[in-house]
C-alpha cells in the first residue's frame, strides 16, 4: 500500500508542472509606429475653405490619389501628416495661396483570413482589430480548427513576411491570416 501511495504521488508530481500559467499575454496595439498609407485604403481630405475639393479619395493600386487641379499625388507608404503636407504643397504651388489641408483615414484597407474559419474572404478592418477579432468577423473556427495559434503574413518593405502568434496579436490592414486546422 505504502508502495502505491508513492506511485501516485510520484505520477502526480510532473502533472502538477503542466498547470495553466494563468498571466495575461499583452500586445501593444500599435507595433509599428504610425499608420502608412496603401493601395485600398480612402482617405478623407478635408481642404479648409474649399468645400469642392473637399472629398473622398481612393489610394489606387499606383499608390496615388487623383486630386483635382494638382493631378496623382503619391500618398503610399506616407503618414496622414505627409500626405497633407504633400497635397497642401501641390496646391500651393500656382492654385491656392494659402492652403490648409487635413487628411485622415475614412476607410481603411481590408484584412484576408482563410482556412478553418466560417466564412474565408476578404473582410473590412477597424482600428485596434485582433486575431479573435478578425476570426469573429469571418464567424467564427470550423471544428477542426487549431483555437490557440494562426499564421499571419504581413507584408513589409516590399517584402512578405511570416509569422506564428496568438488569438490576442494585433493585426493591420492588409494582413492574412490563415487558420490551420489542429492535429489531435
Amino acid at each position: 500500500m505504502r508502495w502505491f501511495s508513492l506511485l501516485i504521488v510520484v505520477l502526480l508530481l510532473p502533472l502538477a508542472g503542466c498547470a495553466v500559467n494563468q498571466t495575461p499575454q499583452t500586445y501593444r496595439v500599435q507595433t509599428q509606429g504610425p499608420y502608412t498609407l496603401d493601395s485600398g485604403d480612402v482617405l478623407r481630405v478635408s481642404v479648409y475653405g474649399d468645400a469642392e475639393l473637399s472629398s473622398l479619395y481612393q489610394v489606387d493600386d499606383n499608390g496615388t490619389i487623383s486630386f483635382p487641379l494638382v493631378g496623382p499625388v503619391q500618398v503610399r507608404g506616407q503618414t496622414t501628416q505627409v500626405a497633407a503636407a504633400r497635397i497642401t504643397a501641390a496646391l500651393a504651388n500656382g492654385f491656392m495661396r494659402n492652403p490648409n489641408v487635413a487628411v485622415e483615414v475614412a476607410t481603411y484597407r481590408p484584412f484576408f483570413i482563410q482556412g478553418e474559419v466560417t466564412n474565408s474572404g476578404q473582410f473590412p478592418y477597424l482600428y485596434g482589430m485582433s486575431v479573435r477579432a478578425a476570426i469573429s468577423t469571418a464567424g467564427g473556427f470550423t471544428d477542426t480548427a487549431n483555437r490557440v495559434r494562426v499564421l499571419i503574413y504581413r507584408p513589409q518593405n516590399g517584402q512578405m513576411t511570416k509569422g506564428t502568434v496568438g488569438l490576442d496579436f494585433p493585426i493591420q490592414p492588409g494582413d492574412t491570416i490563415v487558420v490551420m486546422d489542429r492535429w489531435i
